[in-house]
């Protein structure tokens, strides 16, 4: 789910790029929306990866 937002943030970011030009407000605010997603999903992976080193060892 968090891959399809990206990708549809990525999207409108490209057209706002092209529409409005790549300094404009509305491709600034996409580029930060999209920033925001892609920290967010690599808080959640890197969480999970912490998750299993724990359980790694634990089961050692």
């Amino acid at each position: 789910m968090m891959n399809n937002k990206i990708e549809a943030k990525r999207l409108a970011l490209f057209e706002a790029a092209e529409k409005f030009g790549i300094n404009s407000k509305e491709a600034i605010q996409c580029s930060q929306e999209l920033d925001n997603l892609l920290n967010q999903r690599m808080q959640k992976d890197d969480s999970c990866v912490h998750a299993e080193e724990r359980k790694s060892r634990h089961t050692s």
